[in-house]
């Protein structure tokens, strides 16, 4: 029950124990004649076992706020619930709750005998002795949430079951449940919760409930036994957030798990290995579930990796609220450590049920917007908030003083840390300070002047990046320039936040460079080359993913000849020959101008580079004669000097079809460096213009019709991205080991062009390397794995499988500042999990408790799992703390 005070009630009002401090104060929403069955075979007071009668009728007569807007606009579920006179002894008649459409509220405490009896039959068939509230009744629990209002009569309420309150499949099965169109539905209170509406002083009632407007109290009910989705314990992965599992032995009909007039249904799991409730078995302390309230099994893996916590449990089992600041400005006025100190004594609790955190959820909502709804969330995300949450709710510093940092000048950096570590503790100090916090040691250096900055900061987890993320593949495409081979694409891994130098480095081992050669790089768009990439010290940002590279084999010896790059064009027909035209194709090829001296020395070259890409059906003649040789360069002065000219491009063959020898070979033309303008015509003997200031010569070549079929020009042509993103192709399983994870993490890179540094020595922000060590260690060490990655236009989640250790993580050969009286080994304890894709998925909970006895929490389910299951793919953060030599 949420908001509705029970010491307010009538004399039909069923009382719960008062002196029973852990009873259940729920209200809960069952069929009346599974309900019926067990009150006429339990102990009492006959006026313990009436009720009040309520018919439901539809909601014409919704009092809420905008009446009138929400029963034309609003599609939500309204109905209003009429008080029958009679109903006092009406409960007599024994049609009342022969119908599927009648139901009852009962307080929790009821509920349980009910529960009970029900099961104490079932066992007591089967000769058993043991009751169980197990996973297969917890399932079949779900939380609801109704919005009533009063009108002025006094004897109905209205009822609104709102999209927002509750998730998609709770109001969807509240939409059938509730229905009353077709048939007639009666409530039977026996919580007495209803009557709490028409006492006298409904004001001062008013003033304690939780209301959502002037006229509206939100009410919460626990249904139980009207579940329409039964999966099996084996599926459980596969579910979608918001369904829980049940029992695949309970019977289903209309309404499911046999709850629709039958008492025989197999609902009661006597399993001693399961604890979703009251298990009456020694050691089962702390091994209670959370309930899904809708999306919330992020929340709920996280906080009972947190309730597991040593030192942390035992503070907040005992006078924690001493410790509370409230007065805090950078806290939550005390609010979220109260709100997770009772829901941990709830989850600690002996003979407790699985725990609706409703309380927790709201505070959480109210102080982080971001965990309001019934949206999935990052549980790295809320443990951070809850750590910070909790660290100042719980500050022990009440007046923070104004700390200076000091540069290290020169000092040891022993010295250096600990003074950062006093004044952090003189700004910070709390339980969670005690046991989570440790400190990094972060080390800056400027590229220009080499200036050096050490800090140490404090750190409350470790978010290691998986090595696919800080690695990238390229696939380059490498060219020799002296004909030998053809172009052949390598694909190499170099780390992310690289350099150029890392790239030549990298391609340089896949192609077997030799050592008197270089690779030129340049990038290739719309046949052409756009750019060089020369400067070893660029960062490999600068190119991306859909880009085309070329590397250009060179030979050093030469290194100081110019360099002539070749674009080819051929003569393309559009629409007929009257709108042919020259059109680039293929990828250029690149040659040092050693030795060239005129014309045929072009073609020559030209030719030699081609070589690799002559197709086999087709014969060259390489050699010609002199003489036929001669005639070629007559033939192509007289027509160069006579062909019409455009523009500075040639134009097409005549009309008749008539093609001269000179157009039946190759023509070189100089050209800019985007093979636009011709600008001069390259004559066989004479000389060749000289290469620019660049030092580079760019020549265009035009094909005739013959040489497009003697050459395989698809393969020239062809040329892969960098990197070929499939976005329905699922990548390899990887494995990687923790402590690769820890290195890549702590490997000196250099800052992003949006984080640069402003250097002290400089003057000027600089794009410094920044190296980070782990420098004082946490008593409890979160390690949280970067599964996640976004981009402009994907979000992706690496299913990469980390090996991580159980009982030995050493951080020794880590650790940059050791001391002896602190162990440097840590033991697993958590593991939060998450399972599924990035946009939904499931989260669960490994915790170890004790004994080598290891339980997986999957929201209100509890069972022992084997410690080989422990290392999934879907670990996604760790809990260790340390081992005490």
């Amino acid at each position: 029950m949420v908001g509705l005070p029970s010491e307010d009630s009538s004399d039909s009002t069923h009382r719960l124990d008062s002196e029973n401090n852990n009873s259940d104060q729920r209200v809960y929403f069952v069929p009346f004649r599974w309900w019926k069955d067990a009150q006429g075979s339990t102990s009492g007071e006959s006026d313990a076992k009436r009720g009040i009668l309520y018919t439901a009728t539809p909601g014409t007569s919704y009092a809420g706020p905008l009446k009138l807007i929400n029963n034309i606009f609003n599609s939500d579920l309204a109905f209003t619930l009429r008080k029958e006179e009679d109903s006092l002894h009406s409960d007599e008649n024994g049609e009342v709750g022969v119908s599927g459409r009648d139901y009852a509220l009962v307080p929790g405490e009821m509920w349980l005998q009910a529960l009970k009896w029900h099961s104490d039959a079932k066992v007591a068939a089967k000769g058993g002795k043991i009751f169980s509230a197990a996973e297969d009744d917890m399932a079949d629990v779900y939380p609801l949430q109704l919005r009533l209002s009063i009108p002025r009569e006094t004897n109905s309420l209205g009822v609104k079951i709102s999209k927002k309150d509750n998730a998609v499949e709770l109001f969807r099965r509240a939409c059938k449940i509730f229905s009353v169109d077709s048939e007639q539905l009666r409530i039977w209170d026996f919580s007495g919760q209803t009557t709490l509406y028409f006492v006298n002083e409904r004001n001062r009632f008013l003033k304690d409930c939780q209301r959502q407007s002037d006229q509206e109290i939100l009410l919460e009910l626990q249904v139980y036994g009207l579940s329409d989705s039964i999966k099996c314990r084996e599926g459980k992965k596969d579910e979608m957030p918001g369904q829980h599992p049940a029992s695949c032995s309970s019977a289903v009909s209309v309404l499911t798990n046999g709850c629709n007039g039958t008492a025989n249904s197999n609902f009661i799991c006597t399993d001693a290995s399961s604890f979703c409730g009251r298990t009456g078995e020694a050691g089962s302390l702390g091994l209670t579930g959370l309930q899904n309230l809708g999306n919330t099994c992020f929340m709920n893996s996280a906080i009972q990796c947190l309730a597991h916590t040593p030192k942390m449990v035992d503070y907040f089992l005992g006078d924690y609220s001493r410790e509370i600041n409230p007065d805090n400005p950078l806290g939550m006025n005390g609010e979220i450590a109260s709100a997770f100190g009772d829901l941990l004594r709830k989850l600690w609790a002996s003979d407790a049920t699985p725990v609706a955190p409703r309380t927790f959820k709201s505070k959480l909502a109210r102080f982080a917007p971001q965990f309001s709804g019934f949206n999935q969330h990052d549980s790295q995300e809320l443990l951070s908030f809850l750590l910070d949450g909790l660290h100042e709710d719980l500050n022990r510093v009440k007046s923070k003083p104004y700390v200076e940092v000091k540069d290290g000048e020169g000092r040891k950096d022993e010295e250096v840390a600990d003074e950062y570590w006093q004044n952090h503790l003189a700004r910070n100090d709390s339980i969670i300070v005690d046991i989570c916090q440790g400190q990094f040691k972060s080390t800056l250096v400027c590229p220009e002047c080499k200036r050096v900055s050490t800090t140490f900061d404090p750190f409350m987890y470790l978010s290691l990046p998986l090595p696919s993320t800080t690695l990238r593949t390229m696939t380059v495409t490498v060219i020799s320039t002296d004909g030998t081979s053809q172009q052949s694409p390598f694909t190499v891994t170099v780390p992310k936040s690289g350099k150029f130098e890392d790239l030549i480095q990298a391609l340089s081992v896949a192609c077997s460079l030799g050592p008197n050669e270089t690779l030129l790089v340049a990038e290739i768009y719309n046949n052409r080359i756009i750019r060089y990439l020369e400067d070893p010290a660029d960062s490999l940002s600068l190119i991306r993913d859909d880009d085309r590279l070329v590397a250009y084999r060179l030979n050093k010896d030469i290194d100081k000849a110019p360099l002539v790059v070749f674009m080819h064009q051929q003569m393309e027909e559009q629409y007929g020959k009257l709108n042919s035209g020259w059109k680039t194709f293929g990828t250029p090829l690149v040659s040092r101008l050693s030795n060239v001296v005129n014309g045929s020395d072009i073609h020559d070259l030209y030719l030699k580079l081609l070589n690799p890409f002559r197709t086999q059906a087709v014969e060259v003649l390489d050699d010609r004669d002199a003489s036929d040789s001669n005639a070629v360069e007559d033939i192509s002065q007289k027509e160069h000097a006579s062909s019409p000219v455009s523009n500075g491009f040639e134009m097409p063959p005549a009309a008749n079809g008539v093609v001269s020898s000179a157009e039946a070979e190759l023509q070189f033309y100089v050209t800019d460096e985007k093979g636009i303008v011709k600008e001069s015509h390259i004559i066989m003997g004479e000389a060749v213009p000289a290469a620019r200031v660049s030092g580079r010569l760019h020549v265009l070549a035009s094909w005739p019709e013959k040489y497009v079929k003697q050459y395989d020009i698809q393969v020239l042509s062809s040329l892969p991205q960098i990197f070929k993103s499939c976005f329905f192709a699922k990548r390899p399983q990887e494995s990687v080991s923790l402590y690769k994870c820890l290195q890549a993490f702590l490997m000196e890179e250099p800052l992003g062009p949006e984080d640069m540094w402003y250097c002290p020595g400089c003057k000027e922000h600089r794009q410094a390397s920044k190296k980070l060590d782990l420098w004082r260690l946490p008593e409890i060490l979160v390690i949280h794995l970067k599964r996640f990655s976004y981009n402009r236009f994907l979000k992706n989640k690496l299913e990469t499988y980390v090996d991580f250790p159980i009982d030995n993580l050493d951080l020794s050969n880590y650790i940059g500042y050791r001391n002896g009286k602190l162990s440097n080994r840590y033991m697993l304890y958590a593991v939060s999990n998450h399972y599924g894709s990035m946009g939904g998925g499931h989260y669960t909970a490994f915790v170890h408790h004790g004994g080598g006895q290891w339980y997986e929490f999957d929201d209100s389910h509890v069972y022992p799992i084997s410690l080989e299951k422990i290392k999934t793919y879907a670990a996604y953060l760790l809990f260790y703390r340390r081992v005490v030599e």
